[in-house]
């Protein structure tokens, strides 16, 4: 299963991570706490959140390459829905798997 992170820097991290959870716990299986978060978008695709003081940790696994980069579409455009005061326009993806 392909695996990705990024790094956002942003002071507002665990702000954007709970509406980003809250947003999509409407609809889909979602935990998330002050720091941590976990967004289960169907059996084959899940993002991880982490936030500190000073970034939004970003993980995605998925079943193939084009989920892999449907997915990471999606949270950054979602995430920027959020953050619309600080737009992450080049968030960087590192592949991990």
């Amino acid at each position: 299963m392909p695996v990705s992170r990024a790094s956002v820097p942003t002071t507002s991290a665990a702000k954007y991570m709970i509406q980003l959870c809250k947003h999509w716990g409407h609809r889909l299986a979602v935990d998330y706490n002050e720091t941590t978060g976990k967004v289960v978008f169907d059996d084959d695709r899940k993002c991880v959140f982490h936030a500190t003081p000073e970034t939004l940790e970003l993980e995605i696994e998925t079943a193939d390459e084009e989920q892999l980069a449907r997915t990471q579409n999606t949270v950054v455009v979602h995430l920027n829905r959020f953050a619309f005061r600080e737009p992450f326009e080049n968030v960087e993806w590192r592949r991990l798997q």
